[in-house]
């Protein structure tokens, strides 16, 4: 009995491993991860970095530079909605920090698309980024609106696409808090700080950052003014209209540079 079962067992499993070696697979069919290849110049190292921090690091000749996304909005105290794209501050920071401290590292290129988001949280970020000392090229692309304007000001040189555009308005909330005297100074200490910083990284004077951001002829539900790219470049804002391979070019020669002067200075 044991004899006849152990047999059939046997039987089943060849019958098995017959029907899978017949069994026609279809040649489109993909693995559920597909491995990339070896000589890929992006290996899965990689693409999980950009998938998990929206950066990644590039080679070129003798320099590496550090890609950096900042998009949808910034995220700050508070935890946005899960179906909102955000960029989180506690995440950018400490990158931030490594990247500067990594020797590795030679410079930094920050690719810009938001909405704004929370004040404070853009302001750190921002204030990081311009107190680095390895060169920092920004570029806006689709929009760098709100506090998304210091935070492209922030690097050593700016640049915008064409196409792209940016808001300039007031710091608001939602409600009838304004109403308050107390609530109305907090603001406008907030975006005093906003428009100094903006002042003392581009070209653009505090005056004239204050006549866009009050600007009522405009927005027709809203007080501001939206800036594109050429736009952009002429108030002062933004260095350069370019694409990303012109940011790119630049943030290589800047690097060449820093290199140069670090050699004289041994």
């Amino acid at each position: 009995m044991a004899q006849k079962a152990k047999e059939k067992n046997t039987t089943a499993k060849k019958s098995g491993k017959a029907k899978s070696e017949n069994t026609v697979k279809n040649p489109n069919e993909q693995p559920e991860k597909k491995s990339l290849e070896k000589d890929s110049p992006i290996d899965e190292q990689h693409t999980d970095q950009v998938e998990e921090t929206g950066s990644v690091l590039t080679t070129h000749k003798d320099s590496v530079i550090h890609c950096l996304t900042i998009i949808g909005q910034i995220e700050g105290h508070y935890i946005l909605p899960q179906q909102n794209k955000t960029t989180k501050y506690e995440h950018v920071i400490p990158l931030l920090v490594s990247i500067e401290e990594d020797e590795r590292i030679d410079g930094l290129l920050i690719l810009i698309n938001t909405v704004g988001g929370d004040v404070e949280a853009g302001l750190a970020i921002a204030e990081v980024i311009s107190g680095m000392k390895k060169p920092t090229v920004s570029i806006v692309l689709g929009g760098g609106h709100s506090i998304g304007i210091p935070l492209a000001v922030a690097a050593d040189k700016s640049f915008i696409a064409p196409s792209a555009s940016m808001t300039v308005h007031p710091v608001r909330t939602t409600g009838l808090t304004l109403g308050v005297p107390q609530t109305f100074e907090y603001f406008q200490r907030m975006q005093d700080r906003i428009t100094t910083f903006v002042a003392e990284n581009s070209e653009i004077s505090k005056e004239r950052y204050n006549e866009l951001v009050l600007n009522t002829g405009e927005l027709v539900m809203d007080i501001g003014t939206i800036l594109e790219g050429e736009e952009a470049v002429s108030e002062g804002l933004i260095d350069e209209v370019g694409t990303v391979s012109d940011a790119i070019d630049c943030l290589y020669t800047m690097i060449k540079r820093s290199k140069a002067r670090k050699k004289r200075g041994r």
